[in-house]
């Protein structure tokens, strides 16, 4: 197990400056986005030269940093139709620079029918998942083109909310370059997270083969809510899990979310912790 970290979770500086920190606090691995993650200078699709590409994997690897993921998280299922052309070029783009970045995946999330990717009933209906695999198909084939793993993360509020929706997806692509992003608490909300034992044994078993990354974070409840903490600030058991990964994936990158500088080695810790005692 790999365990890093999101980048834009840490200091606000120049990757320049900040990978030496995050290496100094034991991390091997960093999620990128880059929109979220560089200000120093472009990042548009035009800026995305194998230049650019090269000169940021020679800077990872002086800080032994593997780039787990290169995020960018989309919505595939807008009906704006300009802004979804726009978005397929940026999926692309991301996809191209990452043959040359040398990152695990590129990785996104699942979107939302509408303008605004935010969560409403339609998400989950048969119609939207069917649109999704639809859009998601000329992307997966760009990807195998280019020799990229493109990685979906389910999440409840999205479109792939379930483990179940999850592996029609890939059946239905078909393609080994299309992989999972498994973030166990994305898979909760309010009505369901009491039985989150049951559902991380679904993601699990249908879905293990098919994982190329983790994410760890923990939650708290609200009033009708999940609130996303850092790992060890909520109520999440990550035992299982870490067994899971220490038995069938021990060296795959584990990205830790929701931390900040003042917590992210502390939860680095607790999970190794566990994986020490798996």
């Amino acid at each position: 197990m790999q365990i890093g970290v999101r980048l834009h979770d840490g200091e606000k500086l120049p990757l320049e400056e900040l990978l030496p920190i995050i290496k100094n606090r034991g991390f091997k691995c960093g999620h990128l986005a880059l929109t979220k993650s560089i200000s120093e200078y472009s990042v548009g699709v035009p800026a995305l030269t194998p230049g650019l590409a090269m000169y940021l994997r020679r800077l990872f690897a002086e800080n032994c940093i593997d780039i787990a993921v290169l995020g960018c998280y989309l919505n595939l299922c807008t009906p704006d139709e300009e802004a979804l052309a726009v978005n397929v070029e940026k999926y692309k783009a991301h996809i191209r620079f990452a043959s040359h970045l040398g990152c695990g995946v590129v990785g996104t999330e699942t979107g939302a029918p509408n303008k605004e990717y935010k969560y409403e009933p339609v998400c989950h209906t048969e119609e939207a998942l069917e649109l999704f695999i639809k859009n998601l198909r000329p992307i997966v084939e760009y990807a195998e083109k280019m020799g990229v793993i493109f990685a979906i993360e389910p999440v409840w509020k999205h479109i792939v909310s379930t483990p179940q929706r999850a592996r029609r997806v890939l059946d239905e692509i078909n393609s080994p370059n299309l992989q999972i992003i498994f973030d166990p608490v994305n898979l909760l909300c309010y009505d369901n997270y009491n039985d989150r034992e049951r559902i991380f044994d679904d993601a699990m078993t249908l879905l293990g083969k098919d994982i190329a990354v983790v994410h760890i974070k923990d939650f708290v409840v609200g009033e009708n809510d999940l609130t996303s903490v850092a790992a060890g600030d909520g109520e999440m058991d990550y035992t299982k899990i870490i067994s899971f990964i220490k038995k069938e994936k021990p060296f795959i990158h584990v990205s830790l979310e929701n931390t900040n500088p003042s917590n992210a080695e502390r939860s680095r810790m607790l999970i190794q912790s566990i994986w020490d005692n798996a």
